[in-house]
């Protein structure tokens, strides 16, 4: 029997269950870099660990036949995928939260179904592609896309979207976004998932027992419905913004410290961007500057869609853009040197490959007849696997503890790594270097060519090129 469990904010709730329920798992808690489990009680237990949202999807296909994530990220699968081989089995109790629809304020929406109305084309935001898109077709938008995105997508309308999905706030949280909620999507939990065809197979009532006495008879988390919010009034009006105004892009996470660090020591004056309490709207010392702090993954493609004009970003995640849309008119335009990380090709412990060339002759041999190839920068491994001639690759998009794949789920991971601890903890093996990369300030074309923005935009490079000499 196969388990995967969450890495992330169920973790902690997740471990403590499990440990209720003497499951006696060695080493499953946050601060923990291991992916591979030994249960005590059920000693014959595959048990690996997954971020939540690749959970679903290893349920589904089979490599797992049970699972432990969001109802969230299951109903972000069953959107697209109904007929799909997953089912819920039990609620949880923990976890919950509740998934809406919010507008900008300033956009005068207070309901979904006023935005057909309001927009020519409606412009969402949500890293819920799936369910932003079921949102769109249950109000019969017209017109819409779908922006992608791994978070925060809160700060996002109303300049660079009219809609976002995103979990629940309250209401004067909300408000300092300048927010207004529109709809009503699902109520998430933790929840036990099962492949319905091991259900057939497989007797799961032990685990169940051992679970039963500790999450009781929890509410049922609701499955998908999508609700409207009753319209309100004295919406705000519009507010649109100049078209010589420039906006720029400020990474979140990991790369915030750093990128915190060197624009402290510019002449900027940018206030509520640092770790102790940073703010999702900048301000900076410059007329005309707009500032958002929103995923490095996501800058390349907001720049080239024109929602950010300037961002702060990894060369990675540039070189992955580029690889799919080589046209884009997201370009780099200073190498900034810090937050420098190695592309590399790994394998899983005991993997009879030392070299890329090693594994291109056991697919020239026959001995692996399909590589399959995890990684966070799917462009970047599609890329890599056709220029090294993998034939009959297979590359399995993931969402960040890739690790996790090898050897299992996957023969090769892309992956970046700064000191490579990590892999080594989890025995794998670099067998190739794809690339370099470093932070970098990035910008869309069009803008950096626009006489009404060049003034402003070479102000922010140079005073930030001054700070790292």
């Amino acid at each position: 029997m196969k388990l995967a469990l969450p890495k992330g904010k169920l973790q902690k709730d997740t471990a403590a269950l499990l440990d209720k329920a003497g499951f006696g798992l060695d080493d499953y808690n946050e601060r923990s870099r291991s992916y591979r489990l030994k249960s005590s009680r059920f000693p014959d237990m595959f048990i690996k660990v997954f971020r939540e949202r690749d959970i679903p999807i290893q349920v589904a296909i089979g490599n797992y036949d049970l699972g432990i994530c969001g109802l969230d990220w299951m109903g972000e699968l069953m959107a697209k995928y109904p007929a799909s081989d997953v089912i819920k089995l039990k609620d949880l109790g923990y976890g919950g939260f509740d998934l809406c629809a919010v507008a900008g304020r300033s956009s005068g929406v207070t309901s979904a179904r006023q935005l057909n109305g309001c927009f020519d084309k409606v412009r969402i935001v949500s890293e819920y592609q799936n369910i932003a898109e079921a949102f769109a077709l249950k109000y019969r938008l017209r017109r819409f896309s779908i922006l992608p995105i791994l978070g925060a997508g809160e700060v996002y309308p109303p300049e660079s979207a009219d809609v976002a999905i995103i979990p629940k706030m309250t209401a004067r949280k909300l408000a300092s976004f300048g927010l207004t909620p529109i709809a009503d999507i699902i109520t998430c939990g933790a929840c036990l998932i099962a492949n319905k065809r091991t259900l057939s197979r497989i007797n799961f009532s032990d685990i169940l027992t051992s679970l039963q006495p500790f999450i009781g008879d929890v509410p049922v988390a609701e499955e998908m419905r999508i609700e409207e919010k009753p319209a309100g009034k004295g919406a705000m009006p519009c507010v649109e913004s100049s078209d010589g105004d420039v906006r720029l892009a400020l990474p979140d996470g990991h790369l915030m410290k750093t990128t915190a660090e060197l624009l402290s020591r510019t002449a900027l004056g940018i206030e509520g961007y640092s770790d102790d309490a940073p703010a999702h709207r900048p301000t900076v010392d410059i007329p005309g500057v707009s500032i958002k702090m929103i995923r490095p993954q996501d800058m390349p493609l907001q720049v080239a869609n024109g929602n950010f004009d300037l961002a702060i970003t990894g060369e990675d995640w540039l070189s992955d853009h580029l690889y799919r849309f080589p046209s884009s008119p997201a370009r780099k335009v200073l190498k900034l040197g810090f937050a420098k990380v190695k592309i590399v090709a790994v394998v899983g412990p005991g993997f009879p490959a030392d070299s890329i060339g090693d594994l291109r002759d056991m697919v020239r041999s026959g001995e692996l007849r399909s590589v399959r190839v995890a990684s966070e920068y799917v462009n970047l491994a599609d890329k890599y696997a056709r220029d090294n001639r993998l034939g009959g690759c297979r590359v399995i998009p993931t969402w960040g503890a890739s690790e996790a794949f090898l050897p299992e789920d996957a023969d090769l991971l892309i992956e970046n790594t700064e000191t490579g601890a990590t892999l080594r903890k989890n025995n794998l093996n670099i067998i190739d270097t794809v690339c370099e990369s470093t932070s970098c300030i990035i910008g869309n074309s069009d803008a950096l060519s626009d006489p009404r923005k060049k003034e402003r935009i070479g102000r922010l490079v140079k005073a930030i090129e001054d700070a790292i000499k």
